[in-house]
């Protein structure tokens, strides 16, 4: 089988690459996603094909897309943290680049990646949780990737965690990612800094005591360096993470846990307080086995690996 390319649209940038059979990226290209313009967006993904192309034979696209992607994975049903709504994303890039196109939910393509090339080589049922803007998913049974009945399975994020809680860009409220995401980081190191500044004396002096500045790798750079009230939002963020663990695990009982995204990078800053809070809240926990939360091993490649992969299978 020959090359590929794979593309993971995000919230802030459009990365692609072309990518071997083995999950080797040989070259990577990227540009900003023009979030409001759905046309822009394909306009973008094209470019980036087209210059990937010019020096790579290629056989066909997969296209990860932060979003719920339909049964023939052609079309965006909805993204809330993008534009897409009803967007046959395959045929407006399609219309640009004349090749074989997949399209796919980036949490998906992450768990395809890591379980071909990555941390769950050889696992056969195993949930593969993303933290970024958001939460992804992907669900492995047998081996293989379980969408569900219309494509959209595995949106874990859009799990009601809180009735009544924070505002969600799905249009509910307390949804999972609200709580348990790189956002959610964000939130809770603000709070903490606005309510005792002093747990944040090298974060403090970096944004030059503004809060608004505080970002999630900043967040994630303070609480390695010992800043305590990093620390603590890493606490609240992982407790949240590993009490949704459990709900999954009441559901889909899977062999293993495999978390990634920017926040999941703090290692067991994060992964810590998850497994603390895991069989605390999980049912029967003293009764059952504990699968693994395992951190992801593909890094920010892990999307355009799998969404190349997908294609060179479809």
């Amino acid at each position: 089988m020959g090359l590929t390319i794979g593309v993971d649209v995000g919230g802030t940038k459009v990365l692609a690459g072309v990518v071997d059979e083995s999950g080797t990226v040989l070259t990577q290209v990227r540009a900003a996603t023009p979030r409001t313009d759905p046309a822009a967006i394909a306009a973008v993904i094209a470019g980036l094909v087209g210059e990937l192309r010019a020096d790579h034979d290629v056989e066909a696209v997969g296209i990860g897309a932060a979003g719920f992607i339909d049964i023939a994975r052609s079309n965006v049903l909805i993204a809330p943290n993008l534009i897409w709504r009803n967007e046959p994303l395959r045929q407006r890039v399609g219309a640009l680049i004349d090749l074989p196109i997949v399209v796919e939910n980036d949490a998906n393509c992450h768990a395809w990646a890591e379980l071909r090339f990555g941390v769950a080589q050889g696992r056969r049922d195993a949930v593969f949780v993303i933290l970024g803007t958001g939460i992804g998913g992907g669900i492995v049974m047998n081996g293989q990737l379980y969408r569900g009945g219309f494509g959209i399975a595995g949106e874990f994020g859009h799990i009601r965690a809180v009735p009544d809680g924070r505002p969600c860009g799905c249009g509910n409220h307390g949804c999972w990612e609200q709580y348990a995401s790189g956002n959610a980081l964000v939130f809770e190191a603000r709070a903490i800094a606005r309510a005792r500044p002093d747990g944040f004396p090298w974060l403090f002096a970096k944004v030059a005591g503004d809060v608004d500045a505080i970002t999630g790798p900043l967040v994630t750079e303070a609480a390695q360096l010992g800043d305590l009230g990093a620390v603590e939002a890493f606490a609240i963020v992982g407790r949240w993470l590993g009490e949704g663990l459990a709900d999954l695990s009441a559901v889909l009982d899977p062999d293993c846990f495999v978390v990634g995204g920017g926040p999941a990078d703090a290692g067991e800053l994060l992964l810590g307080p998850a497994r603390a809070a895991y069989p605390a809240t999980l049912t029967g926990a003293a009764y059952r086995p504990h699968p693994p939360i395992l951190a992801a091993q593909l890094g920010s490649m892990a999307g355009l690996v799998g969404a190349a992969d997908l294609a060179r299978q479809r």
